[in-house]
């Protein structure tokens, strides 16, 4: 199922953008675990629009209801805990004409072809963002979770256009050092130029894209196997459910093919009583295993597919071109909402592999 994620900690999401509601199954929960509920809503009110100018205009409360899991106490209990969000604020009008004029860069078309026009349209369906709400509720659990193991996990905004936040220690990644607020950045200098960067392409009916960094701080050694279930795949996994990803790149990424080999390997090293390397150039992850240093991925964010500037398509009834300006409420960027989506996505894979070792 392309829906269903992970092997002892699985979680299952459902819904569409405009259906009456959204929700995760959750299996794998520890008995006796009572969620820190407040925690859960502070996190997930990370991913909901911010009421400014660079996020959309649809309002939705995402408070979680939970259908089953917990005992009288509140605790889980061992059985699957189900949840669900009640969608509210929708708009489904604005999206009759698009079953006809897919948008360029969404779904719309390839999902017609699958689904033989049966596919939702509102909102972007099953392939819209709005299903990153109960998976950052899955994260919040799964952070939780990796807490009490001694696990950090923490991502920031690194590039939004042209512009780049202060480079961080991949080695020795300062997380409290990440601003909160609107734009997870460590410069907030660069978070205001970001943020005008945002502003002036929706005043020109456009968007922009960028790049998260996420950090998970504390992962023990000796975690993931090799070829196609190391840690890297599952974590790459994870994150490409999250929409408008467009690429992963774990450590010094792309830019080690550039590199020699004596400039990228990291040097192992003794420090109080462990194996550590003084550079994290191989970003936590050597042969898809942990190596016990902080696991530094990076994600290629898009910018968003839906913007109200004049772009061709095709109408499919009449077998034509035609032009299409989109309609509706939509962010000029999507990386400040995506922050939170990834970090929960590495907490979900990561917690997965916790759980794998009992």
């Amino acid at each position: 199922m392309s829906n269903l994620i992970g092997n002892r900690f699985r979680v299952l999401i459902y819904g569409q953008s405009h259906a009456p509601s959204i929700g995760a199954v959750i299996e794998g929960l520890p008995a006796g675990f009572t969620p820190d509920w407040d925690a859960v809503r502070a996190f997930m009110a990370r991913r909901a629009p911010g009421g400014n100018a660079m996020s959309t205009a649809r309002k939705e409360a995402d408070l979680p209801e939970i259908l089953s899991g917990l005992n009288e106490r509140g605790e889980t209990c061992g059985a699957p805990l189900a949840m669900r969000i009640v969608n509210g604020d929708t708009r489904s009008q604005d999206y009759a004409k698009l079953r006809d004029v897919p948008r360029p860069g969404h779904a719309d078309y390839p999902a017609s072809v699958k689904f033989g026009g049966a596919n939702d349209i509102r909102g972007g369906g099953q392939f819209s963002g709005r299903l990153t709400a109960p998976l950052c509720f899955a994260g919040a659990l799964a952070l939780q979770l990796l807490e009490r193991e001694g696990v950090r996990i923490r991502a920031r905004i690194a590039q939004i256009e042209n512009i780049f936040d202060a480079p961080m220690d991949y080695a020795r990644p300062d997380l409290d050092a990440i601003l909160s607020g609107d734009l997870a950045v460590v410069d907030s200098e660069a978070g205001s130029r970001m943020r005008d960067a945002v502003l002036a392409a929706k005043s020109d009916c456009d968007s922009v894209g960028g790049v998260i960094e996420g950090f998970a701080v504390g992962m023990p050694a000796g975690l993931g196997d090799p070829m196609f279930d190391g840690v890297e795949n599952r974590l790459a996994r994870a994150i490409f459910g999250v929409p408008a990803v467009r690429g992963v790149e774990f450590g010094a990424g792309f830019a080690a093919s550039a590199m020699r080999g004596s400039a990228h390997n990291d040097a192992w090293r003794m420090e109080d009583g462990r194996v550590v390397t003084p550079t994290n150039r191989h970003g936590g992850v050597l042969g898809g295993i942990t190596t016990g240093m902080p696991i530094v991925v990076r994600v290629s964010i898009k910018p968003t597919a839906s913007i109200a500037r004049e772009q061709e398509s095709v109408s499919l009834s009449r077998g034509e071109n035609e032009l299409l300006a989109v309609r509706g409420r939509h962010d000029p960027c999507i990386v400040p909402r995506a922050v939170p989506c990834i970090e929960a996505a590495m907490a979900v894979a990561l917690y997965d592999l916790i759980a794998e070792r009992g």
